[in-house]
């Protein structure tokens, strides 16, 4: 079968690449572990800036929903913010 593989999910995109389907973009933290195994390998290097974390952009509201306050809470923790 041929076509364009579509993926929505990093978990299944890592293993697509790791599985030769392709070349995956995606944040080295999410595919740091399965480099170290060498079970994928960065290219382009040179031409992809480290960069130093995730953002967040969301519209200051005086009265946030409590899932989204404990959403950010927990990027906060996780030192993502």
């Amino acid at each position: 079968m041929e076509g364009q593989l579509l993926l929505n999910t990093i978990d299944l995109i890592i293993d697509a690449a790791i599985d030769g389907h392709g070349l995956a973009y995606l944040p080295y933290d999410q595919v740091e572990r399965a480099i170290k195994e060498k079970k994928l390998i960065r290219v382009l290097d040179k031409f992809t800036p480290d960069l130093p974390g995730y953002h967040l952009y969301y519209p200051h509201r005086r009265h946030a929903g409590s899932a989204f306050s404990l959403f950010i809470d927990r990027l906060k923790y996780k030192g993502a913010v």
